[in-house]
């Protein structure tokens, strides 16, 4: 069995192009993507070193592929290869929501998208209460919980209170609840 030989470091130029290739193919999810582009296409990182980095990006906040993108761009060149892998990995999706969000606010002004878009809210609305029926049933939450759930609803959904305003408030009043109730 030989060695793997190692590929020769790329250029900063390659490493922008790699990820940018990435950011372009990867809409909806760069996972699976991800490890083909870095592994198998650019050969940048074997199995093993791919599994180890992905491992610790999944620990770190923020989004895996990005933080990946950073820490192969700096390992590569340092500062500057962070900020070029990073920049090549966001310029797509970038240009597209800007796009995207452009068309939106111009076609919203028309009467037929706004019920469209109404009816869409509504139905994501219907989803996510569903949701959290479904859970409240399996959760069996208790009666000082459930009146936390009812004033969040009251306030945010028929008050219209912001929804950090609604947590800033309820937040204390509830840590405030469990810690009494443990005392007791």
């Amino acid at each position: 069995m030989t060695e793997r030989q190692p590929a020769p470091a790329p250029t900063k130029r390659e490493l922008f192009l790699g990820f940018l290739k990435l950011g372009a193919m990867s809409f909806g999810g760069t996972g699976p993507m991800t490890r083909h582009v870095v592994v198998e296409d650019r050969k940048w990182l074997d199995d093993a070193e791919f599994a180890a980095l992905i491992g610790l990006c999944q620990a770190l906040p923020g989004a895996n592929t990005c933080n990946l993108a950073v820490m192969i761009g700096d390992r590569i060149g340092g500062w500057s290869g962070a900020l070029v892998a990073l920049g090549g990995l966001l310029i797509v999706p970038l240009a597209a929501l800007v796009a995207i969000a452009s068309a939106f606010a111009e076609l919203s002004r028309l009467p037929d998208i706004r019920f469209a878009i109404a009816g869409a809210a509504a139905a994501a609305a219907g989803l996510v209460i569903g949701t959290a029926l479904k859970m409240a049933r399996t959760l069996k939450i208790g009666w000082r919980a459930g009146a936390f759930v009812a004033l969040a609803f009251v306030a945010a959904g028929v008050l219209r209170v912001s929804l950090p305003l609604t947590l800033a408030l309820l937040l204390p009043l509830g840590l405030a609840a469990v810690i009494w109730e443990e005392r007791r």
